[in-house]
């Protein structure tokens, strides 16, 4: 399963530093002008979780597999990209292969780095992106309303979907024409699977990740302020991070690294911060698996049935599924493993229509 996290942003926002120390790599060409990255660099992330390093010790594993994540590192969008300007046509493109968007806004004044308006404005940053994918969400709906339209004159079952269809399009319009995302449309569950299928950019959830110098990296500055306001008013996350001082610690081994975070007053380097609010934006949890051989741990999408989840280890597993023997987390802690839970009747036989937790110790049980 693949669980794409787009980073974008205004060109000269930092997005490429932040990526590059992402994944511990060169591999994006952080360069002081627009369009530095044409192609989007993708990188594979671990997600910090100890959770699965005390499952290993009391598992007693050999080997400790933890969860990942994607990042993608979209090219620097331009006013206009809607219309195809610059790499718009290409960048929009790419927005659309991700299934959530981690907004990098410049909360960080240096002279030495051109912004692209001239001004470090950061609500002005986050409003130019949000209208071009508004309008190019505007522009993909608009050209499909007269079709749906004409398709749901009739009175078959096409008609009855697209009378669906179309309800759902004028739903997103009326809010994109007053300026607001097509997050925001109020849907049914049962509606979900549909408005999904419009492939609405502006339809994707939001992290505003507030990039800032050294000195803010602990509180935050003014700037960092008014976005976590905007933040709180569109019900987004958040997060404060200087991407200079995590490209610096990210090469770092993990002693140093510590020490070096402690001395600038942070706890946790702001990647594994970022790297958790990207997972829950994408509304993942993790199950995981331990034996003496190794400690795994798998991210499902939140209500995912056990057969499913079961499929994220083996597709063998769904097709033979019997059932899962399912221990929650604090629960395998606190009795000292999987023994100790079994003989305090923790353990849980758990059949088709089980909503995997986050944190549940599995062993799924299945026909070859």
């Amino acid at each position: 399963m693949g669980f794409k996290c787009g980073i974008l942003g205004l060109s000269n926002v930092g997005k490429s530093t932040l990526f590059n120390a992402l994944t511990a790599t060169a591999a994006a060409q952080a360069s002081n002008y627009p369009f530095s990255t044409i192609e989007p660099n993708v990188g594979e992330v671990m997600v910090p979780d100890p959770r699965l390093d005390v499952l290993a010790k009391l598992a007693k594993s050999a080997k400790i597999k933890p969860t990942r994540l994607t990042f993608v590192d979209i090219a620097g969008l331009v006013s206009g990209a809607s219309r195809g300007e610059g790499l718009g046509n290409q960048f929009l493109a790419h927005v659309r292969e991700v299934e959530a968007i981690a907004h990098v806004v410049r909360c960080f004044e240096d002279k030495e780095i051109a912004h692209v308006s001239g001004a470090i404005n950061p609500i002005a940053d986050i409003d130019t992106i949000e209208t071009e994918l508004m309008l190019a969400d505007l522009d993909s709906l608009e050209r499909r309303t007269e079709g749906l339209a004409k398709k749901a004159k009739g009175s078959d079952k096409d008609a009855a979907e697209a009378k669906h269809a179309l309800d759902l399009v004028q739903r997103a319009l009326a809010l994109l024409r007053e300026g607001k995302p097509a997050r925001l449309v109020e849907r049914k569950p049962d509606e979900e699977k549909g408005f999904h299928m419009l492939g609405l950019l502006t339809s994707k959830p939001v992290l505003y990740v507030c990039n800032v110098d050294e000195g803010s990296a602990a509180a935050g500055n003014a700037l960092t302020r008014q976005v976590e306001e905007r933040a709180k008013q569109e019900g987004a996350a958040c997060v404060t991070i200087s991407a200079k001082i995590e490209a610096e610690i990210a090469v770092l081994p993990a002693a140093e690294r510590r020490e070096y975070l402690a001395a600038i007053g942070l706890d946790e380097a702001g990647l594994d911060r970022l790297i958790r609010a990207g997972y829950g934006l994408l509304d993942l949890i993790t199950y995981f698996t331990a034996g003496p051989k190794e400690a795994a741990a798998w991210t499902i999408t939140r209500g995912t049935k056990a057969p499913q989840a079961a499929a994220v280890i083996h597709s063998d597993f769904e097709r033979g599924f019997i059932r899962a023997e399912t221990i929650a987390y604090n629960d395998y802690v606190m009795f000292g493993g999987e023994s100790g839970a079994r003989d305090a009747g923790k353990m849980r036989l758990e059949g088709k229509n089980y909503a995997v937790a986050d944190g549940d110790v599995m062993h799924f049980r299945f026909a070859t």
